[in-house]
């Protein structure tokens, strides 16, 4: 079934009723502002009404919506961001390039959507794109008759409470499904319908929706969906509330000094592939005659080794500059696939309090858990979901599977002129980054722009060392100069700048050229490492060739890269390593093979996770319901 939603035709459909809009475009504009606005009134009131006739004057309605935009916002909907607002509005997910206008084309879906009188929320990434797209499409919206809000991190419970009111809500996904977890919270036993209605009866004068912030979940237009939908989706969000527990601080910072005595390989083996620690025998008998310093109540064997194994843990899988910061004497949380600070989020399980003890700083109270979901599970929750992005296509199986939405390939407006170069290739790091910064001093000396994607935090500030010290200016986008995000990004396109950037790379954020650069060859994107999802690699690339500009992407890599040494097998980065250094034939053709591999062994096991939590949120949905507790 999901084959048939997101086959070749349904693009051609959607293509050809878009061109039916813009064929209707002479219709509406004759008209004056005063009668515009009084045709929407009319859309409006059939949407709201729903059923056949709302159908039926979709195209009419959107051509209408289309001049609305064109007056307000000064820009004239493509053909293509016409066919990406239908998808939406059909429940897909629309592919479509960076630089395609998907801002505009779901500032379209939102107008219809709003339109139809639920609950509407544009999910986006961050916080300066919620309130940027909000402001920026605000007009649209007010023409249309719609009130458009942002809701951001900042805001109290009553701002939040009056913006979820309006017709139509910009705001992220993590900040919605915390807002509807404390909703829960505040319902108490009351999120059951029955118990709801018997309140109503017994008290009509206090409805307990009072309290609520939200107004409920109807509508959801995700933007950066397979971000969103896909690898975010297996991380829980959770409520939690701090508890007092100095026993357990006590006992994290001894087992922080004893995991540091331990021995790799002849007291405890690490599992990078699947980010585990395990003890030896020998390990183990260490640990049972050393952990008799824990207090009482952690000297039982299998608390124990929990503990320790949490401390090596802490110590072996998590990295300053690559999953966490820090700020002041605070651990701050990077996100792992976009390169952004989590404030005021933490580990769970004592593995926060591992790795403050870790970097000898004062520990937090540890995290009692109140609420929790999955995105997996939340966004499952809406009756209308769709979604936009660049790279969507090599997970439209699971996006059918998971979320029943079908994968639809939007074409750019004018043809792709982005040059991929192949893969260099690279037996250490050292040659590696030397090579990088050799080629952006080439690249940048011929006028040309140069972006360079890396992984971590600590990678960027290190190329960012080298760069100052052989004289290159340049600017670094990271988790520490995330608040810059949008204006290093804006400029990025002009002649000669170099830009460092983590895995954010200022989506959502257009990269325009400067004067003149288009005919110097354009933007130059490199990528120091290939990540585990292919889409990943080929939303960095996407940065280079907006809108048909000319413009080239090439990665660099190595045999010490993460991604070889989480997923190939030892013997084979032996053979990839030996046959590069003495340059044999097919030496080229058996490193880019090792990379495939890496990557396809990558992404299997993060389907079999994501496969994992669908399975047990679906557990969760019978569970619950039986129970009478959904």
């Amino acid at each position: 079934m999901g084959s048939w939603q997101r086959r070749s035709h349904r693009a051609g459909d959607l293509l050809a009723r878009a061109a039916e809009v813009d064929g209707l475009a002479g219709k509406y504009s004759d008209f004056a502002d005063a009668v515009l606005r009084e045709r929407m009134g009319d859309f409006h009131e059939v949407f709201r009404r729903g059923g056949a006739p709302a159908k039926a004057q979709t195209l009419e309605a959107l051509a209408a919506v289309r001049e609305a935009a064109r007056r307000c916002l000064g820009l004239n909907p493509f053909v293509e961001q016409l066919a990406g607002a239908l998808a939406l509005h059909e429940n897909c997910l629309a592919e479509m390039a960076t630089g395609e206008g998907k801002t505009l084309t779901a500032g379209l879906a939102g107008v219809l959507a709003g339109w139809l009188g639920r609950p509407c929320h544009v999910l986006t990434v961050n916080d300066y794109l919620v309130e940027r797209d909000a402001a920026g499409l605000k007009s649209l919206y007010e023409f249309c008759g719609l009130r458009v809000a942002p809701v951001t991190a900042a805001m109290t419970p009553a701002d939040r409470q009056k913006a979820y009111r309006a017709d139509v809500v910009y705001v992220t996904s993590k900040e919605l499904l915390a807002d509807f977890l404390r909703d829960r919270l505040r319902l108490g036993e009351l999120h059951n319908p029955e118990r709801w209605m018997i309140r109503l009866v017994i008290n009509p004068s206090r409805p307990p929706e009072g309290a609520l912030v939200l107004r409920g979940l109807h509508t959801a237009i995700v933007d950066e969906a397979d971000s969103v939908l896909i690898d975010e989706a297996v991380t829980p969000l959770i409520i939690a509330a701090a508890r007092s527990n100095e026993g357990l601080k006590q006992a994290v910072e001894l087992a922080s000094k004893l995991s540091a005595r331990l021995k790799r390989e002849e007291d405890y083996t690490v599992d990078r592939r699947y980010g585990d620690v395990e003890l030896t025998p020998v390990g183990m008998e260490r640990v049972r005659l050393e952990g008799e310093v824990l207090p009482p109540f952690w000297r039982g064997q299998a608390r124990r080794e929990e503990l320790i194994r949490q401390a090596l843990v802490a110590r072996e899988l998590f990295h300053l500059g690559k999953q966490y910061v820090l700020e002041g004497v605070k651990v701050v949380i990077v996100d792992e696939f976009t390169g952004r600070t989590m404030a005021n989020r933490s580990w769970r399980e004592g593995l926060h309090q591992a790795i403050e003890a870790k970097e000898e700083i004062p520990l937090s109270d540890p995290t009692e858990t109140l609420a929790r979901m999955s995105f997996q599970r939340f966004f499952r929750l809406f009756p209308k979901l769709s979604g936009m992005t660049g790279t969507a296509w090599e997970a439209a199986g699971e996006f059918w599977q998971v979320y029943h939405l079908p994968v639809v390939r939007i074409p750019t407006h004018r043809p792709c002129q982005r040059v991929h170069r192949p893969d260099r290739v690279f037996v250490t790091e050292a040659e590696k980054w030397a090579a990088v910064a050799e080629e952006i001093t080439q690249v940048q000396k011929l006028g040309r722009p140069v972006l360079v994607g890396t992984r971590s935090v600590q990678n960027s500030e290190m190329l960012s060392h080298q760069l100052f010290a052989a004289g290159l200016e340049h600017r670094v986008l990271n988790a520490k100069r995330f608040v810059e995000e949008a204006g290093i990004i804006a400029r990025a396109g002009e002649r000669g700048g170099v830009t460092i950037a983590t895995n954010m790379a200022g989506r959502g954020t257009d990269i325009r050229l400067g004067p003149g650069v288009a005919g110097l060859g354009g933007l130059h994107v490199i990528a120091t490492e290939r990540h585990e999802s292919e889409r990943v690699d080929r939303q960095l690339f996407g940065r280079a060739g907006r809108q048909g500009d000319p413009g080239s992407a090439q990665a660099f890599v190595c045999v010490e890269d993460e991604l070889l040494l989480r997923n190939l097998p030892a013997p084979h980065r032996k053979a990839v390593r030996a046959t590069l250094r003495a340059n044999a034939p097919g030496a080229d053709l058996l490193a880019r093979s090792a990379w495939k591999q890496s990557q396809r062994a990558a992404q299997r096991r993060a389907f079999k996770q994501r496969v994992g939590v669908l399975r047990q949120d679906t557990w969760l949905d019978e569970a619950l319901s039986f129970a009478g507790m959904k």
